[in-house]
């Protein structure tokens, strides 16, 4: 093992030996959810995809059809390194799903009949096409309110939220979503709430794309205690520091926001 190996290893251990325990327990009262299909389920290519560890905590990450790349990776690369923690993707149907640009594909796992519970359900953003059909597709708002009965956690990224607006589950509360999508909080009933993410009891949603890492790392320390959700910070390295100042509607001016939904929409199929 190299010497960065070695350290990041290291790293990861002081963190779990110094609360990790605690913070599992902390984190829910109830038992760690598990998915449960009989046998293994068949991905990608016909390989076998990984069962959730026994006694893990389970965070499902939808993916459909348009989905934003970022939206559904920021929060898995914080989170499926937390240990206790076991993270797997879920679509209608297991396999390859794109992007709402057509030239990244995630392979989903598993699909929604295979996982009928988690601990976490995290929902990403998309383009438009690949949101507004999924705030339509009922089996998978039905699948996301059955989750939502049992989760610990129900969050979302960017128009994530707006997905879970349309399955009912944010009628009268707070949250956030992309910043050129704001009014249509309203349309499902939510209240829009300024922040990199917002949590309305067990819902926690988070605002555009990068915003997810954030909400991420949040969780992180919610699930595995608040050490962990640091050393996992810099286990990523997560430190912004951008060459631009122009990374909210607020500091952007009329013409460059323009030109960013103008670059989203012409990369969209």
């Amino acid at each position: 093992m190299t010497e960065i190996g070695r350290d990041r290893r290291q790293l990861l251990q002081a963190a779990v030996a110094g609360g990790l325990g605690a913070g599992l327990v902390m984190a829910s009262g109830a038992t760690p959810a598990h998915s449960a299909p009989a046998g293994q389920e068949v991905g990608e290519a016909g390989a076998a995809t990984r069962e959730p560890d026994a006694g893990a905590m389970l965070v499902a990450v939808l993916l459909y059809d348009g989905f934003t790349g970022l939206d559904a990776v920021g929060p898995y690369e914080v989170l499926c390194r937390v240990p206790g923690v076991t993270v797997t993707t879920v679509a209608e149907r297991a396999g390859r799903i794109r992007t709402d640009t057509g030239e990244l594909g995630l392979v989903a796992e598993r699909s929604l009949d295979s996982v009928p519970k988690a601990d976490v359900l995290l929902v990403p953003g998309g383009g438009e096409r690949g949101t507004t059909t999924t705030m339509a597709n009922r089996v998978v708002l039905d699948w996301i309110r059955h989750i939502h009965r049992r989760s610990v956690w129900t969050t979302s990224v960017c128009t994530g939220s707006l997905i879970l607006g349309a399955a009912g589950l944010l009628r009268g509360l707070p949250a956030t979503t992309y910043w050129a999508s704001r009014s249509y909080l309203a349309e499902v009933g939510a209240v829009y709430t300024p922040g990199r993410f917002v949590e309305a009891g067990k819902i926690m949603t988070a605002a555009g794309v990068s915003a997810g890492i954030d909400m991420g790392l949040s969780l992180a320390a919610r699930l595995a205690g608040e050490r962990v959700g640091q050393a996992m910070q810099l286990a990523v390295e997560y430190d912004p520091d951008p060459p631009f100042d122009t990374g909210s509607p607020e500091k952007a001016s009329p013409e460059l926001r323009r030109l960013a939904l103008q670059l989203l929409a012409d990369a969209a199929v």
